[in-house]
């Protein structure tokens, strides 16, 4: 039947892209979307939509989002708003305990009253790797590990996952956690490594590489990410946690070098051209050597996979940021 769904940062980039994604696949329900509107934030990713409202308003407020589900009568709610950039939290982490964590508080208590314990509605909370730390050469993240959070943005998750976890075993609501890998893909804001790559590559600009670009993450399209969210929010077992990668490794170095090529061809210039923009920067305060996830329970337990290979979403992430190849 058709509902009302509540995304916390919609007007983000995963968010905005599970808006399009629950749209298509669910053409009737009406999304309701709460977002704060900051820098990272772009309403014209979701603007226009059929069937989307969008409330501009703060996680934090818990008068207004108990008020939202009461009113349209929400029974499932996608928590992905967050600060998410780990220079700005190692900058400024204030703003990443706020959001991320009394942000998180907020959004289960106005849930857990407006709800009274029916087990119908259900919280997906949607985090990150970064919570488990850094791994060495080998290994993988997976839903047992402990948490070693390394930044006050992972920080900050870890804090807002115990959160969740808490009102689960404390009033019993129905929640569910993922914790996903690396994103790329359409919609992503031009500070995040690859759209700022791209953009520097079509300017002839520089593109900084931290430290020694040997630093390894799991890529995941973000259509895959959305499939997965969908996935753990009709299909996940109550207080479970789901790890989602994109089994897809990449060192920054390589990834650069790849996404040169890709652009090099998508503005039919010559191969290498790009490639001669690397710049190498001084490393990030506390940088994660090395994530990888290890999504066995989710492919099993919820039978997902990404469905996109690396190279092609690259050219599609390519081809959205620079629709007008020279």
């Amino acid at each position: 039947m058709p509902q009302t769904i509540l995304i916390t940062g919609g007007a983000g980039f995963i968010g905005s892209n599970l808006v399009h994604h629950w749209r298509r696949r669910h053409p009737g329900d009406l999304i309701l979307v709460l977002d704060k509107l900051t820098y990272a934030a772009d309403p014209h990713q979701i603007e226009g939509l059929e069937g989307v409202d969008l409330v501009v308003g703060d996680i934090q407020n818990l008068e207004l989002a108990r008020h939202l589900i009461e009113r349209h009568k929400v029974k499932k709610i996608f928590h992905l708003a967050a600060e998410s950039h780990v220079d700005r939290s190692i900058a400024g982490p204030a703003e990443f305990i706020q959001t991320n964590l009394v942000g998180t508080f907020s959004m289960l208590e106005a849930a857990r009253q407006a709800w009274a314990g029916d087990q119908a509605c259900r919280f997906l909370h949607i985090s990150t790797d970064e919570v488990y730390g850094s791994l060495g050469e080998t290994g993988k993240f997976h839903e047992g590990m402990a948490y070693a959070p390394n930044s006050p943005y992972s920080a900050s998750k870890a804090g807002s996952d115990h959160l969740v976890r808490a009102y689960h075993h404390t009033y019993g609501m129905n929640v569910v956690t993922t914790n996903c890998s690396n994103n790329y893909g359409p919609r992503q804001h031009p500070e995040k490594l690859i759209p700022l790559a791209i953009t520097r590559m079509a300017k002839g600009e520089p593109i900084p590489i931290y430290g020694d670009g040997q630093n390894v993450r799991d890529w995941l399209y973000v259509e895959d990410h959305c499939l997965a969210l969908e996935v753990a929010m009709l299909n996940g077992v109550a207080g479970e946690t789901y790890c989602v990668g994109g089994d897809n490794e990449q060192r920054n170095l390589d990834l650069v070098d790849l996404l040169c090529d890709t652009v090099d061809a998508h503005l039919g210039r010559p191969q290498g051209t790009s490639r001669k923009l690397k710049a190498f920067v001084e490393d990030r305060a506390g940088h994660d050597r090395r994530y990888a996830i290890d999504a066995t329970k989710t492919q099993r337990e919820l039978g997902w996979r990404p469905e996109h290979i690396f190279e092609s979403g690259l050219r599609a992430t390519v081809a959205w940021y620079l629709p007008q190849p020279i």
